[in-house]
């Protein structure tokens, strides 16, 4: 199967004058326009920087307004094979994405952090964690680590990994973010997490807060 193109909103430096590079992965059933938004707030914490929201390869089973990175089957009643397959299909996507970028930029992999938030988490650290050289950092909100029993087979770099879930999400229950960081723990990747009491299925002030500190203190070093 080709691997798809994707793309999506862009803001902050253009090519040439970014020193680094934010790439957003949004949740199943939205789009790149999700997260863009936030390029605001970190850029006032991050300086010089690109920033780039792709919006996911297929249309959201669940939601045909929206996209997704692959369908989730006891919400939109698909079948495991199909979800096996997109999923395969979106970490090509995504990585070809990523290079794509990188090589539009002129950008080490060391100036080039993810932020996912839901889906988009697990994007990031299923193709963040798989790659020859190592990101500078990868933020996740409200997601999980997939298929971690796979991860030290699987493992070919160690970028330093931030977590942050809401004490009352009620989409991906906040035991995720504890099984998430237990397991890059067990396989020496730095990670840090954050619960946001009170907080759901969501980004809270706090969070972003502390998620754009940590990419201040990786991106471009």
């Amino acid at each position: 199967m080709a691997v798809r193109q994707i793309d999506g909103p862009r803001a902050g430096a253009p090519p040439g004058r970014a020193e680094s590079l934010v790439v957003f992965l949004h949740g199943y059933g939205a789009d790149g326009n999700d997260l863009i938004g936030l390029a605001g707030p970190l850029g006032k914490l991050l300086g010089n920087v690109a920033y780039v929201s792709p919006h996911a390869p297929e249309p959201c089973f669940a939601n045909p307004g929206g996209r997704q990175w692959f369908p989730i089957p006891w919400l939109d009643g698909s079948t495991e094979t199909a979800m096996g397959r997109s999923f395969a299909c979106a970490q090509d996507a995504l990585n070809g994405f990523l290079e794509g970028e990188m090589k539009l930029f002129s950008l080490p992999a060391s100036h080039v952090a993810i932020i996912g938030f839901s889906q988009g988490t697990m994007m990031a650290l299923q193709v963040g964690l798989r790659r020859s050289e190592s990101f500078a950092c990868i933020v996740g909100y409200s997601g999980r680590l997939l298929f971690p029993e796979r991860l030290a087979a699987e493992l070919r770099c160690r970028p330093p990994v931030f977590l942050c879930h809401g004490d009352s999400d009620e989409m991906v229950p906040v035991e995720s973010v504890h099984e998430a960081a237990t397991a890059l723990a067990a396989n020496e990747i730095a990670v840090r997490w954050h619960v946001s009491p009170g907080v759901g299925h969501g980004i809270d002030e706090e969070g972003l807060r502390l998620g754009g500190r940590f990419l201040a203190s990786h991106l471009g070093k």
